[in-house]
Order: C-alpha cells, then sequence, then structure tokens
C-alpha cells in the first residue's frame, strides 16, 4: 500500500432512502443507476471511480491540484447536468406512479476532501482508498448544514488553495462556514456552498 497525496470527492443523492422506501421499487430500481451514471459521465477533470455506495459515487485524484476555479465548475457541472437527468427521467417514466415527484425528492450534495495520507489499494479491478481521513470524508456527508443541496469543501482542502480567493470563483450565492465535532477525528471545519440557486 503506497500513500498519496489524493482529493477525494463524494457526490451523494439526497432524498435517496425515502425515494426507495416511498415510491415504486420499478421505478427507483431505473432512476437511481441513471442517476449515478449521469454523475459519472459528467465527470471531466479526471477523477477516477473508487466506489459507487449505493446512492454516491466515490471519486478520487491523485498528484496535482486541479485549479480552484476548475474544481467549482466541476461541481456545478455535476449538479446542472444531474438536474437535468432528473428532469428526463420525469417525462420518461410520465405514466409510472410517482414518477412527477422525481425533481422534488432527490438532490445532490457533493463533498470534498484531501489528504497526503491515503492509501490505494487494489482489490480485484477496484482501487479501494484506505486512511483516516477517507472517513472525514463520509463523516463530513453526516453534518449539521440546514440546506440539502450544496458543495462541502474541508478546511484541508480549502488550505491547499490559499494564493486562490474562492470568492471570486462563487457568484451565485453567500459561502458560509461550519463544522463537525468528532470523537476520534477532533474539530473538522469547512466552507459550503448553497448549490438551489443554480436551478433559478
Amino acid at each position: 500500500m503506497q500513500a498519496k497525496s489524493t482529493i477525494v470527492c463524494i457526490p451523494d443523492i439526497s432524498g435517496f432512502t425515502s425515494f426507495m422506501s416511498d415510491f415504486d421499487f420499478d421505478l427507483a430500481s431505473k432512476v437511481i443507476p441513471s442517476l449515478l451514471n449521469n454523475i459519472i459521465y459528467s465527470n471531466d477533470i479526471g477523477f477516477k471511480v473508487s466506489e459507487i455506495e449505493g446512492d454516491a459515487v466515490l471519486f478520487y485524484r491523485n498528484g496535482k491540484l486541479p485549479k480552484l476555479g476548475d474544481l467549482i465548475a466541476q461541481c456545478r457541472f455535476f449538479y446542472t447536468e444531474f438536474y437535468k437527468q432528473l428532469e428526463q427521467l420525469k417525462i420518461k417514466y410520465k405514466g409510472k406512479k410517482g414518477a412527477s415527484k422525481i425533481p422534488k425528492v432527490l438532490g445532490l450534495k457533493i463533498i470534498l476532501h484531501y489528504s497526503e495520507e491515503i492509501g490505494l489499494v487494489q482489490i480485484g479491478k477496484q482501487i479501494k482508498l484506505i486512511g483516516e481521513d477517507v472517513i472525514t470524508t463520509h463523516r463530513l456527508l453526516k453534518n449539521n448544514i440546514e440546506i440539502s443541496e450544496y458543495i462541502l469543501i474541508s478546511d484541508a482542502l480549502m488550505d491547499m488553495y490559499t494564493s486562490e480567493s474562492i470568492d471570486d470563483k462563487v457568484d451565485w450565492t453567500p459561502i458560509k462556514k461550519g463544522e463537525i465535532q468528532e470523537e476520534h477525528l477532533g474539530k473538522v471545519g469547512f466552507t459550503y456552498i448553497d448549490l438551489t440557486p443554480l436551478l433559478e
């Protein structure tokens, strides 16, 4: 196992649990894979897929960091393409019960974290990410942010962009700060950006 400097990115489908339990299983079994595929094919920045986790894609990227503007643009693209796909699925399955509610129930949040100590292990044809910061990335999904669709960038990643300002990369909403507190991880700070104004 070799530890490498790595960005971890998790686009996560919000509303997934209620969608799977409240909607027709046949409809859900078509919609969710289509959305996950859409996320994977919307990747223009060189992320690699480590795992597909039911309602999320675990991406990673080693080596030179992308520019902050390119990273934000990629997250915007994930989001806008996701909503285009939601609308297409609503039309495609309009004869099925609940199809009209697809864009109202499902949404997207994107978690970004950085570490110099993530191990990459090949298991079969997949690359498995190992390390405390992989746990941290997943834990950042469980935060106290009141909105449901956002980009969350950990302080560990933002610290890598001290020469770039995020303010001129985000012109659609105010940028906010937050944190989680974990017994084993300590305090993990982050910046978050509301994505919903992009739909207006």
